[in-house]
């Protein structure tokens, strides 16, 4: 499996992650990346592949940054 794919692989469980607790739980960037290490491994996945795969949600429009006393990554207003 070559870095883009995994990248967009690691993007789309953010996503469903980032889904499936909307309304629920903020994550944190750093709590997907753990959460992404946790289910793919660290030998798999490291910081900067999951910061592509933020990236990559972020400037899909997937996903937004929300500033809430903290910076969170949660679905569009609307979503």
């Amino acid at each position: 499996m070559s870095d883009e794919d995994l990248i967009n692989e690691v993007a789309n469980a953010m996503y469903e992650m980032v889904k499936e607790y909307h309304g629920k739980k903020n994550f944190k960037a750093m709590d997907l990346t753990k959460a992404m290490k946790q289910k793919y491994g660290e030998d798999k996945v490291n910081k900067a592949l999951c910061k592509k795969a933020i990236r990559q949600l972020i400037d899909s429009g997937r996903c937004t940054y929300s500033y809430v006393g903290g910076s969170y990554i949660t679905l569009p207003a609307g979503s």
